[in-house]
């Protein structure tokens, strides 16, 4: 009887394989690929560049000030909202400059009392 139905499996398996394969021929659909063709990447790119107007993300993280941390470590998440942050990312303020979030670049300096 398990046999019987991996046998079932199997066939389910490659009906749903030859179904994607004939849809993803058809012209008329979108092809099943992760892929973004280099041609519109580059055309999105190069008219997002023109617009001078705008700042780049990397402008407008860069206007932001550094944040003060009391303490040796700043734990950064983008955000104070979970679903709007990034994973959590200590990072070690021990250098004099400013130490930078990998995930979206806030910056932090460690915060001095004297």
């Amino acid at each position: 009887m398990a046999m019987n139905g991996a046998k079932r499996g199997f066939s389910m398996t490659s009906n749903f394989l030859k179904a994607l394969k004939t849809s993803s021929s058809s012209s008329s659909l979108r092809p099943f690929s992760g892929v973004v063709n280099s041609e519109i990447t580059i055309s999105h790119t190069a008219k997002w560049m023109q617009d001078t107007s705008k700042k780049s993300p990397m402008e407008l993280i860069n206007e932001v000030p550094p944040i003060k941390v009391e303490g040796r470590i700043a734990a950064c998440e983008g955000d104070t909202n979970p679903a709007l942050g990034h994973p959590i990312e200590f990072i070690c303020l021990d250098k004099s400059e400013p130490a930078v979030c990998k995930y979206c670049g806030l910056r932090y300096v460690q915060d001095h009392h004297h």
